[in-house]
């Protein structure tokens, strides 16, 4: 498994078939990026200035994230996102 240095957060995209209101299923591909993912793995935080920044998302937390943000990663053939916390907008409950 990948394991993220840092404040880093490896995510997978959460990609949900969508329905138009004419019954149209739009393929992922067809509709804007998603923006929602599900945190697969945590960094260990980082120090800044003698601090230890707290990360604050845990492991299958799902997350709202900046679009176009990060490192796509090709993983034992799944596609995975490499960002940093800071990258991380919210977490969805």
């Amino acid at each position: 498994m990948l394991k993220p240095l840092g404040d880093r957060v490896v995510i997978k995209m959460i990609e949900s078939e969508e329905t138009t209101k004419s019954g149209i299923i739009l393929a992922s591909n067809a509709k804007e990026k998603p923006q929602i993912a599900q945190v697969i793995e945590v960094g260990p935080g980082i120090t800044e200035e003698g601090k230890q920044i707290k990360m604050e998302v845990t492991k299958n937390d799902k997350v709202v994230v900046s679009k176009y943000s990060g490192t796509e990663v090709k993983y034992e053939g799944e596609d995975f996102i490499i960002v940093r916390q800071g990258d991380i907008l919210a977490i969805v409950e």
